[in-house]
């Protein structure tokens, strides 16, 4: 029985999948199916702590947002989003993993902690937000949105004009020191939900909130760092990370390296929409101290870890 640490970063999209209308019963059914290949790695010996994407879940709570407003309902701060979805998915993850484990006649506690997340409010993307959160709008209601909120409006592949927000690079998780006690106590921690809240310490020293989404996969990377976890799992839709995707000549990689990474994402094998954050998270993770990254699909996760599958990267 290993006593290693790892990370394990599921996306939002395991949870509201692609084609459903995302309520919360589909939501649930999706998040116990995701957490077989967790369960075996808490059964392994692993130290596990787990965090998640919410993407589709904070899209649909700024259309309700936006949608009260119209009724008088006062706005939320992305923060609070965040902080909200960080809340409700870690409960879903929280207690379908707490059956799971009792099924298995397993005594493990569970728990999910909200976690703020520092970013550096001069970081460039503060300047020049380029993440689009949100629904589409017509051309109309992006140019009253601009005028009336201030919001950065961008047209997006033709589908429509969406609100863009920075996406600033994390720095440290402000929860670390508790949640580095509780892994290594053999609690199953769930953090960094949704990349975290985005926070900065003002020129006191107090921590405020900032209008910002961070990249799960980036705050994953961090975290995993901060609390000595030399192995970082990236769960995603494909089995193995491929070069030239959905091509004919389409190639699926069982191992990189940094030096790899680097070449492909110049490439551009990568896209900034879906492979390439978590390539340049793994490249973060492994030049700061981490050991492996592991990319597969949620259920593959311990046969990864195996070395039966998905992509490994190491240094």
């Amino acid at each position: 029985m290993t006593k290693e640490k790892v990370v394990i970063a599921l996306g939002g999209n395991a949870i509201i999948r692609e084609g459903e209308e995302g309520n919360i019963h589909q939501q649930f059914k999706n998040t116990r199916a995701s957490l077989g290949g967790i369960l075996n790695v808490i059964k392994d010996g692993y130290e596990v702590a787990i965090t998640h994407g919410n993407g589709p879940q904070a899209g649909n709570m700024l259309i309700r947002t936006e949608e009260g407003v119209k009724k008088g309902v006062p706005d939320r701060p992305l923060g609070v989003i965040v902080a909200d979805t960080e809340g409700g998915m870690g409960y879903m993850i929280e207690q379908s993993l707490q059956n799971r484990l009792h099924q298995e006649g397993m005594d493990k506690d569970v728990v999910t902690i909200l976690s703020q997340v520092v970013v550096d409010p001069e970081d460039p993307q503060m300047k020049n937000p380029s993440k689009p959160v949100g629904p589409f709008y017509s051309k109309n209601e992006a140019e009253k949105h601009e005028e009336e909120k201030g919001w950065n409006i961008v047209e997006d592949a033709g589908r429509g004009y969406r609100r863009v927000v920075p996406s600033p690079i994390p720095q440290t998780v402000v929860e670390k020191n508790t949640i580095e006690k509780l892994v290594n106590s053999g609690t199953v921690v769930i953090a960094a939900g949704g990349g975290g809240i985005p926070v900065y310490y003002d020129d006191k020293g107090n921590l405020e909130g900032i209008d910002a989404v961070i990249d799960k996969d980036f705050a994953s990377a961090v975290l995993a760092l901060e609390i000595d976890a030399k192995i970082l799992v990236i769960s995603t839709g494909v089995e193995k990370v491929a070069i030239n995707f959905g091509k004919e000549n389409e190639q699926f990689l069982d191992e990189m390296t940094v030096k790899d990474c680097r070449k492909y994402l110049e490439e551009g094998h990568f896209p900034p929409g879906s492979m390439g954050p978590k390539i340049k998270a793994a490249i973060n993770f492994l030049e700061n101290g981490g050991e492996k990254v592991y990319i597969t699909l949620p259920e593959k996760i311990e046969d990864a870890l195996k070395g039966k599958t998905g992509t490994l990267i190491k240094k």
